[in-house]
Parts: C-alpha cells; structure tokens; sequence
C-alpha cells in the first residue's frame, strides 16, 4: 500500500490510496469465497460455481464492490496512520480505479484537526457572582418541601379560591353547538394554573360547590384547532367538588419528618446550607463558561465544515440514545416537533462548533503549558468509574483499550487546564454604569 497526501484549503486534506493488485486479486478471491454459496447454475450444485464461470456469466465487476469495501475498511486506517495527520472527521471515500490485474485506487477526503492561535488565557476577567443565600430563599425551599407533604381536603364551608382544586364537569359551547373535545367530567383544575383558556378559572372563583356556571371566554387567535381560533365561547360547568392543600405546621415535628434533624432551626441551617453548596457550583460552572468563551474569542482556529458534521452526527446520536431510554424513537421525537433531520442538524451547528472549539483551546492551553497526565492519575479515574458502575477497578481496567485510555488521559489533561484557567481568573462585580462596561471591555483586551 501506499499513500499520497493532499493539503486542500480550510484544514481538510485528500489521501489518495493505493493497493497492489495482488491484494485486490485476494479480496476478490475473498468476495467469492464468501458469496459462492449463494449461487446457482445449470449443470453447477450449489456452492460450487466456479468463479470463473460466474464473472463470465454475470460480467468480471460482480465481485468488485464486495472486495473494494474490504479494502477500503482495511487500508484506509493504516492510511491514516501512515500520512501521520490527526484525522476529526469521517472520510468521504471515491473509488478512481478497480481493474483485474491493475492496482486499487481510492481517495479518502478527511478534515484535519485544525491549528489553534490561542489569545490571552491567563488572568482572564470574569463577572464576580454572589452566592449569598437569603432568609427568603431558605423560606422558598422549605414552604415547596411543605406543599409537597400537604394533605388534600375537601371544602365545604367556602367557594372557590384562588389556589383551591376544582373538581368540574364541563361542556362547551360556539354558536350554541357543542364542539369537539370541550367536554369533561370530574376534572381537576388547579385555579391560577392557567391550564384552561383565557379568563376560565378566574371565572370560577367566589363560586360553591354544588354551583351550575356559565364560563364565557374567547380562544385565542392561534388556537391550534382553526375552527375555533379566534371564537367566543361558553362553557356550561357544574362544580362538583372544592378541594385546597392543607400545609403541614412549620415546627420541629415537621423538621423530623422531612429530614434527619431533631429541630426546625437545624433543618433550616441544613436547607441554608444545601443551597449555599448549589449557588456555588452553578457560580463555578458559570464563571468557567464566560471564561472559556473569551479565551476562545480571542483565539484563532478554521474549523473545516466536516469536524462540525462529525460533532453534529455524535450529538444525534447521543440525543437519540437519551430518547430511547424515555421510550421514544427519533421517528416519533421528528412528528412530535414538526422537524425535518435536516433541520435539527442546522439547529445543532451552533452548539457543535462552540464545543470543538471549546476543546481545541483546551488542548493547546494543555499543550503550551505543557500538562502532563500519569498512570497513575488515569488509574485514580478508572477506580472512580468503577465505583460508579458498581464494578471492580481492575476489571474495568481490563475491558479498557489503549484508544480509551489515552482518550481518559486527554480528558484529564483538558479538565487541568480550566482549573489552571480558574487559578488565575481576575473576578469583577458586574457593572452597573456604561463608565464601568466600558471600563470592564478595556480590562478584558
């Protein structure tokens, strides 16, 4: 085999791969050997067809496409190997030359990983966030953790409230005929839920159990059904029921019930605490974002359209890999959504060329500062994956190839370059006044 290499503009390159014609006389050989079976010839059993008689019944090319995919899977990663460039996308493979007796000749056009101009990494200013947990947040966590023990009661000694559950049946009405679909019974609707049209819900408060009422509203313009977008209605509702939650008292007893704490001043230091711990992990995850983003504006990189299809595609699949465990197909997720696959590649772009940019910086911080990733540090990862996976490290270490193992060990080394990034940001309050932003942009170049 051998192997030519040609630089094409924005980072993408062509191999042009040659196979001596002694290897395709043997994939050919193979493509018979393996397809023989399958043919039948008067005067011939079965199986046994010599394969002269078949290329010379059915034309020498029969066996072609068969051998030159075992050729191309074969040689074109030894190709790759061999040009020495770091391939990032499939190749678009073409045939040029497949002849008996002749050498095999095909092209693989690949995108190359693309070279990076890194801009300021170091001392990179970032907007400072305050993660400060107020006495109103802490009430707002532990008044949800009350709605969720709430018992439900009927109401008897009260209409309806904002807030309550009424139990209705319905019917509605347009140009006094009834029409498809606004009909229920027993039907729970949450007043101030909205979940009904218009001014629905609101026309029920003040009403009692027990109460026949005339519900007039108006669909709205962009209904989804067009036969009544736009129409005034009215719903004939009967209230059949009032239900409202009843909160569990806000004392010690309630704190022992919902959580491992004997009194309620201990849960609301641990809930306090709870949302200190998220607020600054949602603050370092934001602040590693807007610094990633302005290395990477100031970086310079040509992405070839390739790379971003191949981050697409892995984005895809990974979607759909996510739908399948809600037991949803991309057939059906594509009906549901009104999309077409091509449009949901568009709507992907964006974000995969922000992620392969993402990581080119990352690596070449990596690179030029010359971070380095060990054994050792791979093995402390593979004892962290094992006990996620409820395994055993050294049997996970066993089903890992070389390729997973150096790709842990890139992983690592990108993972040391945002904490190097985050050692040295330079934190600033976000500004207030255009004096300041326009302070602040001077800052950042």
């Amino acid at each position: 085999m051998s192997v030519q290499v040609e630089r094409l503009e924005k980072n993408m390159a062509k191999l042009t791969i040659e196979v001596s014609a002694e290897e395709l006389e043997k994939a050919i050989q193979a493509a018979y050997m393996k397809e023989k079976g399958k043919i039948s010839l008067p005067g011939f059993r079965k199986g046994k067809v010599p394969r002269a008689m078949i290329e010379k019944m059915y034309g020498v090319e029969i066996f072609f496409e068969d051998a030159a995919n075992e050729l191309i899977m074969q040689e074109y990663p030894k190709a790759v190997e061999e040009s020495g460039l770091d391939v990032v996308s499939r190749p678009t493979v073409d045939i040029t030359q497949i002849k008996k007796g002749e050498p095999f000749i095909f092209t693989a056009e690949v995108a190359v990983k693309p070279e990076v101009t890194l801009g300021k990494y170091m001392g990179v200013q970032v907007t400072k966030i305050d993660t400060t947990v107020t006495e109103e947040e802490v009430d707002a966590e532990i008044n949800k953790e009350r709605e969720n023990n709430a018992r439900t009661i009927t109401v008897e000694d009260r209409p309806v409230a904002d807030g309550d559950t009424a139990v209705i049946d319905y019917e509605g009405f347009v140009d006094d005929k009834a029409f498809e679909g606004g009909k229920g019974e027993n039907h729970s609707l949450v007043i101030g839920s909205h979940s009904f049209i218009d001014t629905f819900e609101e026309q029920l408060i003040g009403k009692n159990a027990g109460d026949d009422v005339e519900v007039h509203v108006t669909f709205p313009e962009e209904y989804h059904a067009a036969e009544l977008a736009g129409k005034p209605a009215v719903f004939k509702v009967k209230i059949n029921e009032i239900k409202t939650k009843e909160l569990p008292e806000l004392d010690d007893d309630f704190a022992q019930d919902v959580s491992e704490f004997d009194t309620l001043a201990e849960y609301r230091e641990s809930v306090s605490a709870k949302l200190k711990e998220q607020k600054e992990t949602a603050a370092k995850r934001d602040k590693e974002e807007e610094a990633i983003t302005k290395i990477v504006e100031k970086s310079s990189m040509e992405i070839p359209d390739a790379m971003i299809d191949s981050q697409v595609e892995t984005m895809i699949n990974d979607f759909a890999n996510r739908l399948s465990q809600q037991g949803l197909s991309m057939d059906q997720y594509m009906q549901f959504s009104g999309q077409t696959s091509e449009q949901l590649q568009e709507q992907m772009k964006p974000e995969a060329l922000k992620r392969i940019q993402t990581s080119l910086v990352l690596e070449q911080i990596a690179k030029e500062e010359n971070i380095e990733v060990s054994d050792e540090e791979v093995d402390a990862e593979i004892v962290k994956m094992a006990e996620m996976y409820g395994m055993e490290a050294d049997k996970l270490k066993e089903y890992m190839g070389d390729s997973e193992k150096n790709s842990m060990k890139k992983d690592l080394a990108v993972q040391k370059a945002v904490d190097l990034v985050m050692e040295n940001i330079k934190e600033r309050a976000k500004p207030k006044s255009k004096k300041e932003k326009d302070g602040a942009a001077e800052d950042a170049e």
